[in-house]
């Protein structure tokens, strides 16, 4: 029986986060993990993920995501290896459109800087794009993506080699609290802690089947382009675009090909044991109708295409709050399709929650209770 001050069950994004940011602090910490940090089997992988400043989900994001680049940085610069690139983000749509309200009403709100473009301009500026006459874009400097996987076992490696246990292949079974701790019974072992942190992702649906969590299947999709020249960096930044068959987002062509996906695909629940990970005819049409309609450049071949999954809450909300019954167990899913870029900063959160500290962010939004 192993005996730690905290345990993380999940070594992902956040998981892997929150167990550097922990290890840093001196705490006996270990991390479970079922797979390898970096996996291809959740929701943190697929090369590249969004990152954006002018957050059309709500403005309260604003603060963190801050914080979130400032800690990307620092952990770039600890690490000594680029994870973060900035090419600067367009957001295209109707401006009454979900999208483009919402992105326009936090830039505004946090004084971001942007710029407002007709169809036109966007057309001359980024020639790869064909969009009605109505639809206006939104030019923000700030955004661009972040080297998934990379940043996943980046923050996996500084977190042993701060003094972290990290356990792999073990699948946990349950979590048990008790007056004393938190009990984790795994497939291997029994692992004692005073505080546990849930982070398994789309498997917090197994772990908690009482929470208002469901994992969806996603897919994701590289193309050949057409024109290749339209797409490189420096010449095309990140984009969404939020058009007649949803939003689609997308990123500079990369050595893997021109990545393009279906923000909440088709939002199918699935079980993250038994997920159809085949891509079909009907996944790739999907992805390709915003191709054909508004990036007919981006329009070739199929490359490649893989399967992963959000962790759903009902109000598309982070869920972080404290287990009810059980204050030292601590559950996190800062999911919803959108936390990734978050998960520097949610680490912060996590550690301080874990070890008593008041959080410097008000997490009212995504606790369990809330009433937004």
């Amino acid at each position: 029986m192993a005996d730690f001050d905290v345990a993380v069950i999940g070594a992902g994004a956040m998981g892997g986060a929150a167990l550097y940011h922990l290890a840093r602090r001196g705490i006996r910490a270990v991390g479970i993990e079922r797979f390898e940090p970096g996996h291809d089997r959740g929701s943190s992988h697929g090369h590249t993920r969004v990152i954006r400043l002018g957050y059309y989900e709500h403005p309260s994001y604003v603060p963190l995501l801050r914080q979130a680049q400032a800690a990307w940085r620092a952990l770039e610069q600890t690490a000594g290896r680029s994870l973060m690139h900035i090419t600067g983000i367009i957001e295209i749509g109707r401006p009454d459109g979900v999208l483009i309200k919402g992105t326009l009403a936090a830039s505004r709100l946090h004084n971001l800087p942007y710029e407002v473009l007709d169809a036109r301009s966007v057309m001359r500026r980024y020639p790869a794009f064909r969009i009605p006459d109505d639809f206006i874009g939104v030019f923000q400097p700030d955004g661009g993506y972040i080297e998934t996987a990379t940043a996943v076992k980046t923050h996996a490696a500084l977190a042993a080699a701060a003094g972290a246990t990290l356990r792999t292949g073990e699948i946990v079974r349950s979590i048990e609290p008790h007056a004393g701790g938190v009990r984790i019974v795994t497939d291997r072992d029994v692992i004692e802690a005073k505080t546990a942190i849930a982070a398994a992702g789309a498997w917090m649906t197994k772990l908690f089947p009482s929470l208002p969590l469901r994992a969806t299947r996603q897919v994701m999709a590289w193309f050949e382009p057409k024109e290749p020249a339209l797409f490189e960096h420096g010449k095309f930044p990140v984009f969404m675009l939020d058009g007649a068959h949803g939003i689609h987002y997308g990123f500079p062509l990369r050595a893997e090909g021109l990545k393009i996906s279906k923000h909440f695909h088709q939002d199918q629940t699935t079980d993250p044991d038994t997920v159809d990970r085949n891509v079909s005819a009907g996944d790739e049409a999907a992805i390709r109708a915003a191709c054909v309609d508004n990036l007919p450049a981006a329009d070739g071949r199929l490359l490649a295409a893989k399967t992963c999954m959000y962790t759903m809450t009902p109000d598309g909300d982070f869920l972080i709050d404290r287990l009810p019954g059980a204050p030292n167990v601590i559950i996190a899913s800062p999911c919803s399709g959108h936390g990734f870029k978050f998960a520097p900063v949610i680490g912060e959160i996590l550690a301080d929650l874990a070890t008593g500290k008041t959080p410097a962010h008000d997490l009212s939004r995504f606790s369990l209770g809330r009433r937004n």
